[in-house]
C-alpha cells in the first residue's frame, strides 16, 4: 500500500479567491488525501477569527500561515503594492515551507500543490520543485479563455483594446466589449497595468499545471470550456449540506438572518450583497435604501463595515423606523444558505464569479450590479446568455437611482420567463454535481490521477 498523498493548497490572499479554495481543500480532504491549507499570516488571523471553536479540532485540513512581508493591514488596501510584494516574497517563503514539510517525515511529504491561478508564483515554486501541479481557476470559464488566448486580440502594450468593436475569441462565445475587459481599469492605469501582466501570465501557468481546475460546469459554458486545455471544470464548489465545511469568511457571519428568513413569505425576500470589495458613497447608499424601502418587499442586506467611502454608512432620515421587520441589515451573511431559502425572490448582485455561481446554483434570479474585473462580463451572461436576470443601470452621475432598483424589483418578480431560466440552470447545476455529471467525473479523473502522479 503507497503512503497517503499529502496536497497543498495555495489561495490568492482575498476573501473571493480564499472561500472558493477552502471548499475544493474539504472535497479532497473528504476522499481521505491530507489536506495543508496555506494562508498569509494576515489572512489566516481573520479566517481563524470567525471560524467556529469546535470546528478547528474537527477539522479535515491543516491549517498553516506564512509571513506576507506586509507590516500594516493598511498596506493589504493597495492592491498593486501588496501584489508586488507577494511576487517578491512568497516564492522563497513558499519553497522553505515545503522543503520544511518534506524533512519532516516521509509520511508528510507534499505530493501535490493546488494552487489559485492568481497566485502563479505558487505554480511555478511547484513547478521549479518538480512537485505536480494543479491551477484553480476561481473566475468563470469566458474570463479563463479570454486571458489564455489573448496574444490573439488587438492590444496595445497596456491592454487598450485598439478597435472600437466587439472583442471575440470564437464565434460561438459571448464577445467582449472593448471598455469591459476585465483589466480595463481607465482611471487607474497601475491596476490596469498589474491586472493586465496577471492576465499575461494565464497562458504560461497553464502549460506548467499538470491539470486546471475550474469553479464552473461545463454546461453552463462549454464554448469557453473547450477553448482552454487541461481544463477540468469541477464546480460549483458549493459548501451546502456540509457539516464538516469552514467558511472561510473574513467577517463573521451573521446566521440570526435565517431565523429572519423563516418568517418571510414564500419567494418574496430581495437579498442585497455587493461582495467583499466594491464601494458605494453615501448618496449612492441613499438611493439603494430608499429603493429598497419604495419597493415594498421584504429585504435582506449585507452591509459591511468596509461598505462604505471613507465613512460608516448613515441611513436616510427615518428608513430604520419605515423598514422595521420588512428589511433586515447584516454586516456578513452565511450567503449559500441565504441563497437556498425558500423566502429570498431575487439577489442584488456585483456578480462575482462565487455569487454568481451560488445564485444560480440555487435557482435565484438576479439584479446585476457589477463594479470591474470580470463582474462586468459575469452580467452580461447573467442578462444576454443565461437570461436569468436583469442590469440595474447606473444614471449620467453613475448612480443605480432608487426609482431604478425599485421598477427593476417589480419587473424581475413578475418575469416567469426569467424564473424558469433560473430553475433550469439549478437544474443543470445539480445534475453535474451528482454521480455521473460532468463536474463529479472531472473531479473523479483528477482525484485517480493525482493520487497516482
Amino acid at each position: 500500500m503507497g503512503k497517503q498523498p499529502h496536497v497543498l493548497v495555495i489561495p490568492y490572499p482575498a476573501q473571493g479567491h480564499v472561500t472558493p479554495l477552502l471548499k475544493l481543500a474539504t472535497k479532497i480532504a473528504e476522499q481521505g488525501i491530507k489536506v495543508t491549507f496555506v494562508n498569509t499570516e494576515q489572512i489566516a488571523a481573520k479566517v481563524m477569527a470567525t471560524m467556529p471553536e469546535e470546528s478547528e479540532g474537527e477539522s479535515l485540513i491543516k491549517f498553516v500561515s506564512i509571513s506576507d512581508g506586509i507590516q500594516q493591514e493598511d498596506d493589504m488596501k493597495d492592491f498593486y503594492k501588496y501584489t508586488n510584494i507577494l511576487l517578491r516574497d512568497m516564492p522563497g517563503k513558499l519553497e522553505y515551507l515545503i522543503e520544511k514539510v518534506n524533512q519532516s517525515s516521509d509520511s508528510e511529504q507534499i505530493s501535490c500543490i493546488v494552487a489559485d491561478i492568481f497566485a502563479g508564483w505558487a505554480v511555478e515554486t511547484a513547478w521549479n520543485m518538480g512537485i505536480p501541479r494543479a491551477a484553480v481557476v476561481p473566475y468563470g470559464p469566458a474570463t479563463l479563455a479570454l486571458s489564455y488566448h489573448f496574444s490573439k486580440l488587438t492590444l496595445d502594450s497596456d491592454g487598450n483594446a485598439m478597435n472600437d468593436g466587439m472583442i471575440s475569441i470564437s464565434e460561438e462565445s459571448l464577445p467582449w466589449r472593448r471598455n469591459e475587459l476585465p483589466w480595463s481599469f481607465p482611471l487607474d492605469q497601475k491596476m490596469q497595468k498589474l491586472l493586465f501582466e496577471a492576465m499575461c501570465t494565464v497562458e504560461q501557468i497553464i502549460k506548467i499545471s499538470n491539470w486546471v481546475l475550474s469553479n464552473s460546469f461545463y454546461e453552463l459554458d462549454s464554448t469557453s470550456c473547450d477553448l482552454v486545455p487541461k481544463l477540468l471544470p469541477i464546480g460549483p464548489l458549493l459548501a451546502l449540506n456540509n457539516s464538516r465545511h469552514l467558511a472561510g469568511s473574513f467577517w463573521p457571519e451573521d446566521s440570526t438572518c435565517l431565523s429572519w428568513l423563516d418568517e418571510q413569505p414564500l419567494g418574496s425576500v430581495i437579498y442585497v450583497a455587493l461582495g467583499s470589495t466594491g464601494t458605494i458613497n453615501q448618496q449612492q447608499f441613499d438611493e439603494l435604501a430608499l429603493g429598497l424601502e419604495s419597493s415594498g418587499q421584504p429585504f435582506l442586506w449585507v452591509v459591511r463595515s468596509d461598505l462604505m467611502i471613507g465613512s460608516d454608512a448613515q441611513f436616510p432620515g427615518a428608513f430604520k423606523e419605515q423598514i422595521a421587520g420588512r428589511g433586515k441589515m447584516v454586516e456578513w451573511a452565511p450567503q449559500e444558505k441565504v441563497l437556498a431559502h425558500r423566502s429570498v425572490a431575487c439577489f442584488v448582485s456585483h456578480c462575482g464569479w462565487n455569487s454568481t455561481l451560488e445564485g444560480l446554483s440555487m435557482g435565484v434570479p438576479f439584479l446585476c450590479w457589477p463594479f470591474f474585473v470580470d463582474q462586468i462580463q459575469n452580467k452580461n451572461y447573467v442578462c444576454e446568455a443565461w437570461k436569468i436576470g436583469f442590469e440595474l443601470t447606473r444614471d449620467e452621475n453613475g448612480i443605480v437611482t432608487r426609482h431604478e432598483i425599485e421598477t427593476k424589483v417589480r419587473k424581475l418578480l413578475n418575469d416567469e420567463s426569467i424564473k424558469g431560466n433560473a430553475l433550469k440552470l439549478k437544474e443543470m447545476a445539480k445534475r453535474s454535481l451528482a454521480e455521473g455529471g460532468s463536474s463529479f467525473e472531472n473531479f473523479e479523473r483528477f482525484m485517480v490521477q493525482m493520487k497516482s502522479s
